[in-house]
């Protein structure tokens, strides 16, 4: 983890727009972190294509303005690319982030920037298909039906094809990061992991090529939430999409809910793992699909009152079995509670201490435990979605 303050930046800047089919809201916020890395960019109509919007959250580190530059640049690379004109915007993406990150590696303005960053990106075109992109550990998830929907997989030196792409241009995984430094193994910038003149950029130490989901955009799509690994880190991709279900179901602003979001992602003190004390950077999409906003609110409390009431029957049945509903369960349950203050959040921190505290672990237990804990999420199409590793090691410096 790197250098904190005494007192975390809890200042927000914050936005939101819509239009008939989409409406969205964002927030960024420096936390614990002496200076603020992350970017982001949000606009609802492209000028260069009237029927599409474009959405990316960027996570720099060991500096902002690869990030900065991303934020300003990168949609214009994609959207200028002949394939995007001629409709294949898979390859225009690919192209696009290519064509960005060897144009910044040849900026003379950048000729000694050693900083990186992450891209998670979605691009909706015609209202009716969306290109999700992704380079690094930042991420975005989907809210389909009653269903949390990955939307992209966390790039880690530690995954199996990863290290074996780092290995073979020249690069070893050591304490689980790129050369013992980076702890993701998909960056833009990072220029000193990009030297070897013998390899195309997809296949250099660390890769700046995207993996690109596509899924088809009908009524049964609710939100899309995208932001960096400093709530990711925090909470699992089921309890963000709760978290903002819950708030949508109150008539919540999107932008008044990325904030209540990085408020509970916030940790509470510097100190231990570090989880809580990055950046935070949070972009939500709510699909309204040409309809009023009260109506997703009504499905958002119809999804959240079913929730209740499934938890309330486990909780039942617990009981029933001599089982508690501490820690993390318990946490977990309190996520969509309709109060957001600040009591409550303490409450949530404090419960979940208490049971942390219970366990005692040695310090080998603990280790097992934050490499053992799950790390996977399957979505109803079978799409497996990385959560970070939760091992020590990968937070003694930022990613």
């Amino acid at each position: 983890m790197g250098q904190t303050l005494s007192e975390p930046v809890t200042n927000k800047q914050s936005s939101s727009a819509e239009n008939d089919f989409l409406k969205m809201g964002s927030s960024c916020m420096q936390g614990w972190r002496i200076y603020m890395e992350d970017s982001h960019t949000h606009i609802l109509q492209l000028n260069e294509d009237p029927d599409a919007s474009f959405f990316g959250v960027y996570d720099g580190h060991g500096g902002s303005r690869i990030a900065d530059s991303l934020s300003k640049n990168l949609h214009k690379y994609v959207l200028r690319r002949p394939e995007y004109a001629s409709g294949d915007y898979k390859t225009a993406i690919e192209e696009g982030f290519l064509e960005c990150d060897a144009a910044m590696k040849e900026d003379e303005s950048l000729q000694q920037e050693t900083s990186g960053s992450t891209a998670i990106t979605a691009l909706i075109r015609e209202k009716k298909t969306m290109y999700v992109s992704n380079v690094g550990d930042s991420r975005c998830v989907g809210f389909r039906g009653d269903k949390t929907i990955g939307l992209s997989e966390d790039h880690k030196p530690f995954d199996p094809k990863e290290q074996h792409r780092i290995e073979s241009a020249g690069g070893y995984v050591e304490f689980n990061r790129v050369n013992g430094n980076l702890a993701l193994s998909r960056a833009l910038g990072d220029f000193e992991f990009k030297k070897n003149a013998t390899l195309p950029p997809e296949k250099q130490i660390v890769s700046c090529f995207p993996e690109i989901v596509e899924k088809e955009i009908d009524d049964s799509w609710n939100f899309v939430v995208l932001a960096c690994d400093g709530i990711w880190d925090v909470l699992s991709n089921e309890e963000v999409v709760n978290f903002v279900a819950s708030r949508i179901a109150l008539n919540q602003q999107p932008e008044v809910i990325c904030e209540k979001l990085m408020n509970r992602c916030l940790s509470e003190d510097s100190g231990m793992s570090g989880f809580g004390c990055d950046n935070m950077t949070v972009i939500i999409v709510c699909f309204l699909h040409n309809k009023p906003y009260s109506r997703l609110v009504e499905r958002c409390a119809s999804y959240i009152t079913k929730l209740k009431a499934k938890w309330s029957e486990e909780a039942i049945a617990e009981d029933e079995a001599g089982e508690t509903n501490e820690g993390d369960k318990l946490v977990s349950r309190r996520i969509i509670s309709s109060s957001d203050s600040d009591d409550e959040v303490e409450e949530d921190k404090k419960s979940k201490k208490k049971a942390d505290d219970n366990k005692k672990p040695s310090k080998e237990e603990d280790d097992e435990a934050f490499s053992s804990s799950p790390i996977t999420s399957q979505d109803e199409e079978g799409t497996t979605t990385m959560r970070a590793e939760r091992d020590i090691k990968d937070h003694q410096t930022h990613s």
